[in-house]
């Protein structure tokens, strides 16, 4: 941060800003306006596409912008980018396509549509910032080699916890310590809750209620946790995790919960906790086997070890967003992107018995929930990714908790994550017999 202030303020001087635009005007989208118009120096929000154009209009006004003009071809895009003036579009292809845009925020939280614009934003040499924490564990190792091969930076975003956590891994791994967990805190997880559950607490945010179930079912944290895997080189320590039940217990003492060998052992797992204060927030565990460092880090009051607990006691989402943005853009660097292959994923099981024909419904609605799951076991029993579930017409009937496989069920028919899916077996040399 203390960089990016810096270098954001010489372009706001030199009159050269990083040209943003966004794809999803929600909940979240509006709040990333809001930062990025009234608060951030250097950068400047370009564009805002968003399906229902009432919304890409309204984010731009509560942000304090009033001159913006609708834009249906991408000469008029680029026209009103050269004379600094702002476009709103319900096509989120042309903010992909235009010349004048340096990054692209995707902030859909659709895993099908995530996957078309985002590939759509690579493929024109575009920086891109997920705020899509499921598209990215469905399919985020393969986009981000296609990000490479164009020469860009595919991240998931500071201020989401995932990204709060990679900060705090990366800092705790430059002092030479060895992480071997990232945690994070939660004060719910049930997996049968479903919008109607989760309605009045939408209501009272403003947000979606099948969002808020995704959260409250466990498949939000499962992602989350996922794509930290992926960006470490962690593993799980259980189908699930762990995640232990610690109500009114501090941090610092809940820790003893995690079984130690798993942790002193291996690459280090991904986990989170429910209940202990004080929360939010994320934590990372970490070892350090010099006696020296072991010394100190007493002296600094982290205790005799053999863990030492660092803790973030916040995720400012939408306020930490434009920080991506200019990491990406002025020093091509990713707040958290995949290391190399998958190796963990979120798998779909049945939040319900579930009955032979009936086609699956969304993630955080009412017939699955989400489970974090090792590549290895997961190829190795051909488990069926939520990411894909949604659409999926069921073989059979399925009880209560069972864990979906890809035999399971009839996959739709065109869909750009399935070919995204093939492609990131195959280029990772992972035997699923999907493609085989």
């Amino acid at each position: 941060m203390i960089i990016i202030d810096t270098a954001l303020a010489q372009l706001e001087a030199a009159n050269t800003p990083i040209r943003v635009a966004m794809i999803g005007a929600g909940f979240m989208g509006k709040a990333i306006a809001l930062q990025i118009c009234s608060f951030t120096p250097g950068m400047e929000l370009v564009a805002i596409s968003n399906r229902r154009l009432q919304k890409a209009r309204l984010a731009y006004e509560d942000a304090g912008i009033a001159d913006f003009q609708e834009v249906t071809t991408i000469e008029q895009l680029e026209e009103n980018i050269r004379h600094k003036r702002y476009s709103v579009t319900n096509d989120p292809f042309l903010v992909c396509r235009a010349a004048g845009i340096d990054v692209v925020i995707e902030v859909t939280g659709a895993i099908e549509f995530g996957a078309e614009v985002t590939l759509a934003a690579i493929e024109n040499s575009k920086h891109v910032v997920l705020m899509n924490a499921e598209l990215d564990g469905t399919v985020g190792p393969i986009l981000k080699k296609y990000a490479e091969e164009a020469g860009v930076v595919l991240t998931n975003s500071d201020g989401d916890q995932p990204g709060v956590t990679m900060n705090l891994y990366r800092f705790v791994k430059s002092m030479g310590l060895k992480p071997v967990l990232c945690g994070n805190m939660k004060g719910l997880h049930d997996p049968y809750r479903n919008p109607t559950t989760q309605e009045g607490f939408a209501m009272k945010w403003g947000q979606k209620p099948a969002m808020v179930s995704s959260f409250a079912d466990g498949s939000k944290i499962s992602f989350e946790q996922a794509i930290i895997a992926n960006g470490t080189g962690m593993r799980v320590a259980k189908r699930g995790m762990i995640g232990p039940d610690a109500p009114g217990l501090q941090l610092k003492d809940a820790i003893s919960m995690f079984p130690a060998e798993e942790l002193l052992n291996g690459p280090g797992i991904v986990d989170y906790i429910v209940g202990a204060e004080p929360g939010p927030g994320v934590f990372v565990l970490a070892t350090s086997d010099h006696p020296v460092q072991q010394h100190y880090l007493n002296l600094y009051k982290l205790g005799t070890g053999p863990f030492y607990l660092f803790y973030t006691p916040y995720h400012l989402c939408h306020l930490e967003v434009p920080n991506t943005v200019a990491r990406a853009a002025l020093f091509h660097d990713a707040a958290l992107t995949p290391l190399d292959k998958p190796c963990v994923e979120v798998v779909a099981a049945a939040k319900t018995d579930l009955k032979a024909g009936s086609v699956i419904d969304g993630i955080g609605h009412y017939m699955t929930y989400g489970l974090c799951e090792n590549i290895e076991t997961s190829t190795a029993e051909n488990l069926l990714p939520i990411g894909i579930a949604e659409n999926c017409i069921l073989r059979h009937d399925i009880p209560k908790d069972q864990v979906l496989t890809y035999d399971d069920v009839i996959l739709p028919d065109g869909r750009l994550v399935d070919q995204l899916r093939r492609e990131q077996v195959e280029y990772f040399n992972l035997k699923n017999s999907l493609v085989i």
